[in-house]
């Protein structure tokens, strides 16, 4: 299917980019999530009209996913989780957690922003947070062992 990006998609284009992709790809993530729309003529005489309001508008994302990467840099949570004599944990400390301490630390990070494997020792571990497809910060997450 050809689809028009509404904004920049990972692996696939940048804004206004047409591109063919598999049909459930656009017709159950892209699509309703407005990160694209078909690319009938209609729809791409509309984004050419509209191109410099999108454009600004995605700008204007990309300046405030910035200012909140450079709140976020070097940002040091703690998150405790049970864990036997040798600190390895019983479970792992998930995106999940690493999200629910962001946001009791007063900020809006969601779980599928942190790019990391399940933690499972007890320690310091860096972590990367994609606030935008541009922008990509790196905390500490400070694991601490319950006993």
């Amino acid at each position: 299917m050809q689809i028009i990006l509404m904004e920049k998609v990972a692996n696939l284009g940048q804004l206004g980019d047409v591109v063919n992709v598999k049909n459930g790809y656009a017709r159950n993530f892209l699509i309703p999530q407005g990160k694209a729309k078909r690319a009938t003529t209609a729809n791409m005489a509309e984004f050419e009209v509209r191109r410099a309001e999108i454009m600004a508008a995605d700008q204007a994302k990309l300046a405030d996913a910035q200012a909140r990467g450079e709140k976020l840099a070097g940002l040091t949570v703690q998150i405790s989780q049970k864990a036997g004599v040798d600190g390895r944990l019983f479970g792992s400390v998930t995106n999940a957690d690493i999200a629910t301490a962001l946001a009791a630390a007063g900020f809006d990070i969601d779980k599928s922003q942190v790019r990391t494997d399940h933690l499972k020792n007890v320690g310091d571990h860096t972590v990367s947070i994609a606030v935008h497809t541009d922008v990509v910060v790196d905390i500490t997450v400070s694991v601490l062992g319950e006993h």
